[in-house]
């Protein structure tokens, strides 16, 4: 199944900057894991923003939910999700 996720990110500028680059380097190190294993299959950065547009490739709702709330950056984020479908006049085969 996929899903467009748009991820604006906003941790407040009191928190503590240490901790703030500690968990973006564990953000970076999992969402990479999940594009290697495909499941994270493009992001973007929206320029001007701390925000992304992803797109997820994964086998269920539930599982969508469980990469999102195990994103170490959720308690800072807005998310939207937009569940995807193959355009009947793409010529990609790999859309789904």
């Amino acid at each position: 199944m996929l899903f467009q996720v748009e991820m604006t990110v906003n941790i407040p500028l009191d928190f503590d900057k240490a901790e703030a680059e500690r968990i973006k380097a564990v953000e970076k190190a999992y969402s990479q894991e999940l594009q290697a294993s495909g499941e994270w299959r493009h992001i973007w950065r929206v320029a001007g923003l701390y925000a992304n547009v992803s797109i997820f490739d994964v086998a269920s709702n539930e599982r969508l939910h469980e990469i999102l709330i195990g994103l170490p950056l959720y308690p800072f984020m807005a998310i939207k999700v937009t569940p995807l479908c193959r355009h009947p006049s793409s010529i990609r085969d790999d859309d789904r």
